[in-house]
């Protein structure tokens, strides 16, 4: 059996200091010295028989050759990983802790529920959610911040099973402008009036996002947003199981959009490392299914 030449540190070190982009800065988040980054990606080239980085002009850039061999040990490094994680899960057995991240348009009675049908079963084991918004559930996912994630976008090298269907409506206040023009309302009449965003939770931020105008306010929380619009403040885009009561009290009202007034999109169900999940993790992705399927046949009852 052959031996590999080049360690797991350098192979990290060379992650590091793509990911961070420079050796400064990846010997600041990995609390080494600069000259000690240096010699290990320089132990690297030395060792696979080709050069890493090249200058172009005074900064460093990856080779062709460079560019595939990142890929592959960044491949490499999470993968050691996530084994460490899995023997570390698989020695204790039931976990005492399960972490998830869930988009807060999945409906929130729903999810409580799953939590107390878990609890009644496994009353001893916490539950550590974070509430996220767009790409801040994947980023929660591949730093391995949380188990298991509900999201609409699965990150690469994720497998996800599609679980609900989520329905937006775009509403606003019965007596906001935008419902006293009488005739269907179009983008351009949207881009006159306020629109109220839910900030993006992951740190970067690196989703590409179209938004209709540049006259918005972005909150934190839904329930900012939905007080917002229930004080004739702006308009926005709101699942419909999340402002079901509103829209029954007569608090919003559905705006008249020619077209895009209502959305949809597929929510999925998303392990962190399906085959080292402990039972607790995969219990409670059960009942997540579970009701998900209770909660499906009784509104097609009614």
């Amino acid at each position: 059996m052959e031996h590999p030449k080049v360690s797991l540190e350098q192979w990290r070190v060379l992650v590091a200091v793509v990911a961070a982009g420079g050796y400064a800065q990846a010997a600041r988040q990995l609390h080494k010295s600069q000259s000690t980054l240096t010699y290990a990606v320089q132990q690297l080239e030395r060792l696979v028989g080709a050069k890493v980085f090249k200058l172009k002009g005074r900064k460093s850039v990856l080779t062709p050759v460079g560019q595939v061999l990142y890929r592959r040990g960044r491949a490499l490094v999470d993968e050691a990983v996530q084994l460490e994680r899995s023997a570390r899960r698989l020695a204790a057995g039931w976990e005492p802790e399960i972490r998830l991240a869930v988009e807060i348009i999945f409906p929130t009675w729903l999810l409580l529920e799953c939590f107390a049908r878990f609890s009644e079963e496994q009353p001893d084991i916490r539950i550590e959610l974070y509430e996220s918004v767009l790409s801040g559930t994947e980023e929660a996912l591949r730093e391995g911040q949380i188990d298991l994630a509900i999201g609409p976008i699965p990150p690469e090298r994720t497998l996800a099973d599609p679980l609900l269907e989520v329905r937006f409506v775009c509403a606003a206040h019965p007596d906001h402008p935008l419902h006293q023009v009488s005739r269907p309302l179009t983008l351009e009449d949207l881009r006159a009036y306020r629109h109220l965003v839910i900030r993006d939770t992951g740190t970067q931020r690196n989703r590409d996002l179209a938004w209709i105008n540049e006259r918005r306010w972005t909150v934190s929380q839904k329930a900012t947003s939905i007080r917002a619009a229930i004080m004739g403040l702006g308009f926005a885009w709101y699942p419909e199981d999340t402002i079901r009561e509103e829209l029954a009290a007569g608090k919003l009202k559905p705006l008249p959009l020619a077209e895009g007034g209502k959305r949809a999109t597929i929510m999925y169900l998303m392990y962190a490392d399906r085959e080292a999940a402990g039972p607790g993790v995969r219990r409670l992705a059960e009942l997540l299914r579970e009701g998900v399927a209770l909660m499906s046949d009784s509104s097609r009852r009614r």
